[in-house]
């Protein structure tokens, strides 16, 4: 009686054994939900696996860089490649230039207005379901540098939990409107863990200089690891839209590959200690 109590015995603790391990390898097997800022990973295009596979290296590439500094400006020149970011969105041409840079393979990352995101979310569900990266600025557009910490703080919360409703995605990069920051901005976004993405090129095209302007700017400017400031919204953006295929056409002559800024920090992170950030003019 004892010795078959105890075949039963061991026959439980074994297939309770089995089931764990079992469990265990589901869960591992199992896909990563999407991981939180990480723009999608991926070019457009790409099937859901493949953007869960690459993002999480977009977020750890997120990470090192707050761990390193406090914002980006421009990549390495270690690679040719450049990274095209659009402001002030949701407007009216958001979609065009969305449809078009996804049909051509053309990753981005979109710095969008949270009032704006609310008036349109339907839009920034379109980036957000391309893969495009997607960050925070502001809820108002507002010119951080002369507000008080907890205005400041307001801004920059409202719009990402706008974004976050939205997409379901937790908002890791930002960019401050008008270029106006100051070191407030900066223990804000540290404390949230967000990056402070600026950029190299600033394309102007705000000032609507007509088409060939925009180009031009953009091109002359353009080296490996450049950031590259144009909008998608804030007014009538034609002449971007048009500029932008013109834009992609001639760096990837030149050999350039464009990139999401997630993208641009994990292939080629930038250099630890950088000099501290300066308030910018722009858009």
């Amino acid at each position: 009686m004892r010795l078959g109590l105890r075949t039963v015995a061991l026959l439980g603790v074994a297939v309770l054994a089995f089931a764990l391990g079992h469990d265990s390898h589901a869960r591992t097997a199992a896909p990563a939900a999407h991981p939180a800022g990480s723009g999608g990973g991926g070019a457009p295009g790409q099937t859901a696996p493949a953007r869960h596979r690459h993002g999480r290296h977009r977020v750890d590439a997120i990470d090192r860089a707050i761990r390193d500094n406090d914002y980006v400006a421009r990549g390495t020149p270690h690679r040719k490649e450049v990274a095209l970011t659009f402001d002030d969105g949701p407007g009216p041409q958001t979609r065009p230039l969305v449809r078009w840079l996804h049909a051509h393979g053309v990753p981005a990352t979109f710095f969008v207005i949270g009032r704006n995101a609310a008036a349109d979310p339907a839009a920034v569900r379109l980036e957000a379901r391309d893969g495009f990266a997607i960050g925070d600025h502001t809820q108002s557009h507002a010119m951080l540098g002369i507000l008080a910490s907890s205005a400041q703080s307001a801004e920059i919360d409202q719009a990402a939990h706008v974004l976050h409703q939205i997409t379901g995605r937790h908002i890791r990069l930002f960019r401050p409107p008008y270029g106006s920051f100051n070191a407030t901005t900066l223990q804000l976004l540290r404390s949230d863990r967000i990056l402070m993405v600026l950029w190299s090129i600033d394309t102007k095209d705000y000032t609507r200089p007509g088409v060939q302007r925009i180009v031009y700017t953009a091109l002359s400017g353009a080296r490996a690891g450049s950031i590259l400031l144009m909008h998608d919204g804030g007014g009538p953006r034609d002449e971007t839209v048009a500029a932008v295929p013109k834009i992609v056409h001639r760096l990837r002559l030149k050999g350039y590959r464009m990139v999401t800024v997630p993208q641009l920090l994990a292939a080629d992170p930038p250099p630890r200690n950088q000099p501290p950030p300066h308030s910018l003019s722009g858009g």
